[in-house]
């Protein structure tokens, strides 16, 4: 059991085996961190440019996590059902792409295109926006109201790092509830993803 235990702890130290993290439950009422972002369009967008009349999820993700790449297509989804009633979405991706760079500038433009995102995607390279908002894993959802106060800190749905089919669109439904009530639900699931990769201090 012992000799087992050690293996485990060996493995995660040296990086072959990576924990999941957990964003932490939602902080209600919190006032969304102003940015002022590249995005992959070419074009710089601050908060007020992309909140919608209803509300605004701001999700941080990156290309090479394997929990994003199993929700994308549903996000990309929901997030044009969203904006429909109002609520916009942005994702922004703040990874060392130094350490990791399947998430360069670069390869974020690639995504975008060949996803077709229905919402901008900025590059947050200071990583001081996802520092300001307390981003904890990739993705991780940050859902705000009209008045840009925070109502869902959950995730999109039941997907681990596989797609669940059929499984119910908490987000969706959550930022609907808010749309229409200005408040999000009381249950929430924390979202579960690849922790962000901060850049090493210098």
């Amino acid at each position: 059991m012992f000799a087992l235990l050690g293996r485990f702890l060996a493995n995660l130290r040296s990086g072959r085996m990576t924990m999941a993290a957990v964003a932490p439950i939602c902080n209600f009422g919190e006032k969304a961190k102003p940015f002022d972002l590249l995005g992959t369009d070419g074009k710089r967008y601050r908060l007020e440019d992309v909140k919608g009349p209803k509300g605004l999820v701001v999700v941080f993700m990156c290309n090479h996590c394997p929990y994003v790449k199993a929700i994308i297509d549903k996000l990309i989804r929901d997030a044009r059902d969203l904006k429909e009633i109002g609520v916009n979405t942005v994702a922004i991706c703040s990874n060392d792409a130094e350490a990791y760079p399947e998430d360069s500038f670069e390869n974020m433009k690639r995504w975008a295109e060949e996803k077709q995102f229905p919402f901008p995607y900025l590059h947050d390279e200071t990583q001081e926006v996802a520092r300001a908002y307390g981003a904890v894993c990739t993705p991780d959802f940050f859902g705000y109201n009209a008045n840009l106060e925070l109502q869902y800190r959950g995730r999109l749905d039941a997907s681990g790092k596989s797609p669940v089919e059929g499984a119910r669109r908490e987000l969706y439904e959550a930022m609907k509830l808010v749309a229409e009530t200005g408040r999000g639900p009381a249950e929430q699931y924390p979202s579960m993803g690849c922790s962000i990769k901060w850049k090493k201090a210098a």
